[in-house]
């Protein structure tokens, strides 16, 4: 029972620490936005924290800023001259007529809205940067099949490639880059076994190796069934139910069919050997072509099985590319949710709060640093889309009201701002309630 406990408490701790680095990445980058585009457009920050409450440490450089970082590490601020609060909302505060200008309430139209988006426009800049980076240090697979590396396998399971071996064809199929070698699991019977038509050194040959898509867990899903029960990457599953299974798109029928009861998997790992694990699936929204469906889900994933691909190094400009490819698809997919949930296509369950965020960076961190610093790019992501949806008090409602005094030539009237902002704060403040209760009662 001690033991349960210290672990259960070195994991809360791994959990806390995982989080508050990676909201602390991303709010100092997003307040860093907003600061030095505030100061490149004439405006003057007068703090930055990182964090809020009590102050802990402080500086105040040469230009008059007090850099802090204070006590609760849930967030920061960039109060600007002149602001009565951190959100930059309401009337500000007197100056001097001859500071005004300094103020973002002063300052001109352009130099508003630039500093205010440039804090949602930092955050994608960090995530394509992170995206880019950590292919850059992983690599990418190259464009013939050539095998990298070969994963453990259970006894039994003979496994004749090798590293460096180029593959030509899987049962007969001939295999032109890895998106031929994935589609043949679509023409190709589960076995446990196929022959594969190879090149090593030069010289052709036919060796048996297992099946394109074994039942060899790749990725564990954060606060998922398989995670719950201990799951692992690198696990085989051997049966489900009692029934041997040999090809991964085996297991999700077995796991519909139980339709959120407990379903037994017979797991293969290495150094333990046979273990069988009892998994309760939970029932989730996922994407489609046509919308979304309602899935059955233990929450792990497959890829490669045994069999791990060469990479190679891409250049900085391709791995960009790639960055920002992916920060795009995490914008398109948050929006897709969004409005998914906003026209009852997915359940409640689908918006999470601050636990689970913490969760699944501490399953990430736990994971390794790729996998982390892919969570902080994700996160960087959705947090500069949030931020630019049109509440007021968030930056997406300052550029919506500087949309209409751009339009009609002056800004709202100041008891229009502050019924707005008033019903902003009420909204943001309902979502963050609305997330935690999701976190606790949807497990």
């Amino acid at each position: 029972m001690i033991s349960d406990l210290i672990a259960q408490t070195g994991g809360l701790v791994w959990t806390v620490i995982a989080f508050v680095v990676a909201l602390s990445i991303i709010v100092g980058v997003h307040e860093f936005g907003h600061y030095i585009v505030g100061r490149w457009s004439g405006i003057r920050a007068e703090v930055f924290s990182l964090g809020f409450g009590p102050r802990l440490l402080s500086r105040r450089d040469r230009r008059g800023t007090l850099w802090q970082i204070a006590a609760i590490p849930l967030g920061g601020y960039v109060r600007f001259l002149g602001d009565d609060n951190a959100a930059s909302a309401g009337p500000g505060r007197a100056v001097d007529p001859a500071l005004a200008r300094q103020t973002l309430g002063g300052a001109p139209l352009w130099a508003r809205f630039a500093t205010v988006a440039a804090g949602p426009v930092f955050n994608f800049i960090l995530a394509a940067l992170v995206f880019a980076g950590v292919i850059l240090w992983q690599g990418i697979a190259t464009e013939r099949v050539i095998v990298g590396d070969i994963a453990p396998a259970p006894p039994g399971i003979v496994n004749d490639l090798r590293a460096g071996d180029e593959v030509l064809a899987v049962g007969g199929q001939p295999v032109a880059g890895w998106p031929d070698l994935f589609r043949l699991t679509d023409s190709l019977p589960p076995a446990a076994q196929q022959d594969w038509r190879i090149r090593r050194d030069g010289a052709e040959l036919t060796v048996r190796a297992p099946d394109l898509a074994p039942p060899r867990i790749s990725g564990v899903a954060p606060r998922s069934a398989a995670s719950t029960a201990d799951l692992r990457p690198g696990d085989v599953i051997l049966a489900v139910e009692g029934r041997p299974i040999s090809r991964f798109t085996e297991l999700r029928p077995a796991v519909e069919a139980a339709e959120g009861r407990g379903v037994t998997l017979r797991v293969w790992r290495e150094g333990v050997g046979e273990t069988d694990f009892v998994l309760v699936p939970r029932q989730q929204d996922l994407p489609t072509a046509d919308g979304f469906e309602k899935r059955w889900l233990i929450g792990v994933t497959g890829g490669e099985g045994y069999l791990r691909p060469a990479t190679r190094t891409p250049g900085p400009f391709e791995a960009l590319a790639l960055g920002a490819r992916q920060t795009w698809d995490v914008v398109w997919g948050s929006l897709t949710g969004i409005w998914a949930m906003i026209t009852g296509q997915i359940g409640r369950c689908n918006l999470s709060g601050a636990i689970s965020i913490a969760e699944v960076a501490g399953d990430a961190a736990s994971a390794g640093a790729g996998n982390f610093f892919w969570l902080i790019a994700v996160l960087s992501a959705g947090i500069g889309l949030l931020n630019l949806l049109p509440i007021p008090v968030l930056d997406g409602g300052h550029l919506m009201f500087y949309g209409w005094e751009a339009v009609a030539g002056r800004p709202p009237s100041a008891r229009v701002m502050d019924f707005l902002t008033r019903g902003g704060m009420a909204l943001v403040l309902v979502l963050m309630l609305f997330g935690l209760s999701n976190d606790i009662m949807c497990r």
